[in-house]
């Protein structure tokens, strides 16, 4: 969406129920995750919109950006314009690697330093973070009389660990979290019975307007991730909402995190639990304005269209000539490549 409000030309290939001031270009009426679609292969329409997207018509962009992680990398080899390829997730399984040596040319943007480590060889055009929309969440300068926890319910995430470190300080817990049918046996055996606990409220899954006020007027947020966290979108949402973060020294945090200023860097749930009583040092409005300096859309297109622009003036790639159009100057042909199901608003 702040490509196309820069001025940018802008054809996203999505669902068809995607909500975008973009061109939009999709192959299936409605997200897959949260609607019973009635389909039984769910992978043919992601086949369908590679082929829309990097087939005989991507010609016709500047660069196409996808968000397919490798799965779209056998199409972006032949696309007619070059394709960059933001990753999302982990990187540090081995199964990864013979992929990415096999299309070691395939430019790719890390979303923190810390997720690359795994990949050193693979071809890396950037580190970009994510940023979103300033006015999305408002800032509460005033701190709640509790802790809230946002995210799956699964091993990874350690909602154990944010219990427990709410019984040691005594405040209550809210938790706003999804479980994913690969987690319910998780769910089911080491966090259900947890929730019955006094100090602990399960307000299920949540949508923006409601996290506004449910990270604001929470005393902090706790990221108790024994993973190695690629970014951690909700870090960056609750110091949008003035909101301090506590979370453990993994994958992207550090970088993330400002120690002692937007929130601590912790080592285990004791650190966690005596670093409760340093969120009094901790400015909220401060928080807010880091958010403002380095987690905007406005500062994550800049990046990206920095990497847009070189990549397509280093193209060597044979353009399809009867599709292609001239674009303003200093602006943009793109063709976004989105996965079918929605990102969840507490992933």
């Amino acid at each position: 969406e702040e490509l196309v409000g820069q001025g940018n030309e802008v054809t996203l290939f999505a669902r068809g129920d995607s909500k975008t001031a973009a061109q939009l270009k999709s192959c299936c009426p409605r997200a897959l995750r949260l609607h019973d679609t009635g389909l039984i292969n769910r992978d043919a329409p992601m086949i369908l919109m590679q082929e829309q997207a990097l087939g005989a018509a991507s010609g016709e962009f500047d660069i196409i950006h996808s968000h397919l992680d490798f799965l779209s990398f056998p199409m972006s080899r032949r696309a007619h314009a070059p394709v960059v390829t933001t990753l999302h997730g982990r990187l540090d399984l081995p199964e990864l690697q013979p992929i990415f040596n096999e299309y070691a040319e395939m430019p790719v943007v890390s979303i923190s330093n810390a997720q690359r480590k795994p990949l050193p060889q693979a071809n890396w055009a950037g580190t970009v973070y994510h940023g979103i929309p300033k006015s999305l969440y408002t800032p509460h300068g005033r701190p709640g009389s509790y802790l809230a926890f946002l995210g799956r319910i699964s091993p990874e995430k350690c909602p154990d660990h944010a219990i427990e470190v709410a019984r040691r300080v005594g405040m209550r817990l809210g938790t706003g979290a999804k479980v994913d049918p690969a987690d319910q046996a998780y769910f089911k055996k080491k966090i259900e019975h947890l929730l019955d606990h006094p100090l602990v409220e399960y307000v299920g899954e949540i949508n923006d307007a409601e996290k506004n006020d449910f990270l604001g007027e929470a005393a902090a947020l706790l990221c108790p991730y024994d993973w190695p966290e690629p970014f951690g979108l909700v870090l960056i949402e609750a110091m949008a909402c003035g909101t301090p973060v506590l979370a453990y020294r993994q994958g992207s945090i550090p970088e993330v995190i400002d120690h002692g200023v937007t929130g601590y860097v912790c080592d285990n749930i004791s650190d966690m639990a005596q670093a409760v009583a340093g969120l009094p040092l901790i400015d909220r409005s401060r928080c807010r304005e880091i958010f403002e300096k380095r987690f905007t859309v406005e500062r994550m297109v800049k990046d990206y269209l920095d990497i847009y622009e070189r990549m397509a003036a280093a193209s060597h790639r044979p353009r399809l000539v009867a599709h292609a159009r001239p674009a303003a100057a200093g602006h943009m042909r793109v063709g976004a490549v989105r996965t079918l199901t929605p990102q969840t608003d507490v992933a």
